[in-house]
């Protein structure tokens, strides 16, 4: 095993300035083998990054959220099948666009109910702003900025639904509805149901979505990359000190790669980690297992072709075929699962090499570029190429 130079790629891109830092970890067989502390965590303070420094990692939290879930599942409290409107009334009554690309008033009636399986595998018709075109991502752009959750929901109630529930997969506000769901279930707030069902069991004390004083010290600064390839760090306020009114399950989560990494171990290890179990096997497997039809991995996902080799379970993506998958995403063996976040935030746990494998930095996206234009610009590009060549390296290095 050598893993020497699994970081160059990484290093390349801090030097060039794309990059402020990363906090990079690999696990393999039962223990961590290497953890990279690279560049900084604040430029301008000259704060470097270490393995305890907190990030924001967006969509990483909605693994977490599908989890939480599965607990409720575990005890009987709902079905994959089940309708969600039991839970959040709000949404009971919703239409479907006639076109997804039309007008929000030429609709049709919904042919059956959301269900939590469609909102876990974001087949339930909802969206994101940069997941869909038309009148309809307008729309969405116009949503409040969540700080209440029940006008949050009143708005999105108003808007239709961009295909029927369970037709295709869109990129979606699905978990933070699913997250709605459970904390309604459960009769108490998101952020304490998460804490009382993941994050106390696997000891992922610096997870959340407030940080304390003491973790605000240990934050990684959110970065920008401009037009002209480099950064400003202003792109982002502090975090909250105590929970927001409405926590996003889909985004809202905060972390480090120690705590993720306590997380993925769980589901690597069946629902259990360091002999204490969170799932069952059966709700584990459900989500790291494909669930798409071979009609719906005939569309494009968020501008390209993501299903080649790979499938979705339950909020996380799943490879089917790894020398397919291989080719334009990495290696990664058969059933390995994992899902990014927003903010260059990476993770995927193997199972048939026994390999977690993390890549956390803090760089805030253009979320309205579009893909061709991103591939022409050679900052950008890459920025974008220095996660996918450290995983090459380190399975490289790793023997695999």
């Amino acid at each position: 095993m050598n893993l020497d130079n699994n970081a160059a790629s990484i290093t390349e891109a801090i030097d060039s300035g794309l990059l402020a830092g990363a906090v990079t970890l690999v696990w393999h067989a039962g223990q961590v083998v290497q953890v990279n502390e690279l560049g900084h965590r604040d430029v301008a303070a000259g704060l470097p990054m270490q393995r305890d420094t907190v990030f924001r990692i967006a969509s990483m939290s909605k693994p977490v959220t599908v989890a939480a879930a599965m607990t409720l599942m575990d005890e009987g409290r709902f079905t994959l099948d089940d309708p969600v409107a039991r839970w959040v009334p709000e949404i009971a009554g919703l239409r479907v666009l006639t076109r997804p690309t039309g007008e929000l008033d030429v609709t049709e009636p919904l042919r059956r109910p959301i269900t939590f399986d469609d909102l876990m595998t974001h087949r339930a018709g909802l969206a994101y702003p940069f997941s869909i075109t038309g009148p309809l991502a307008k729309a969405y752009a116009r949503l409040s900025h969540r700080q209440n959750e029940e006008r949050w929901l009143a708005e999105l109630a108003e808007l239709p639904l961009v295909h029927q529930p369970g037709a295709r997969i869109t990129y979606s506000h699905g978990t933070d509805v699913l997250g709605i769901a459970i904390a309604r279930m459960a009769g108490q707030p998101l952020h304490e149901l998460l804490a009382e069902r993941i994050f106390e069991p696997l000891g992922m004390s610096d997870t959340g979505f407030a940080l304390s004083l003491t973790q605000r010290r240990r934050m990684a600064t959110m970065y920008g990359l401009t037009t002209d390839g480099s950064l400003r760090d202003d792109v982002m306020g502090p975090p909250p000190l105590t929970p927001p009114e409405f926590c996003s399950g889909g985004s809202g989560l905060m972390s480090t790669a120690d705590d993720y990494l306590k997380f993925a171990r769980m589901l690597l290890g069946g629902g259990t980690v360091d002999g204490v179990r969170v799932l069952s096997e059966e709700s584990t497997q459900l989500m790291r297992t494909d669930r798409l039809h071979p009609d719906q991995k005939e569309h494009n996902f968020l501008g390209v072709p993501f299903w080649i080799g790979r499938g979705f379970g339950l909020s996380m993506s799943v490879v089917t075929d790894p020398a397919q998958s291989e080719r334009f995403f990495g290696p990664g063996g058969i059933g390995t699962f994992g899902w990014p976040g927003a903010y260059g935030t990476w993770w995927q746990a193997d199972p048939a090499n026994d390999v977690i494998v993390m890549y956390l930095i803090q760089n805030f996206p253009d979320l309205t570029a579009d893909i061709a234009q991103v591939a022409g610009n050679t900052s950008m590009a890459k920025l974008r190429m220095a996660q996918p060549k450290f995983v090459r390296r380190t399975y490289q290095g790793l023997g695999l």
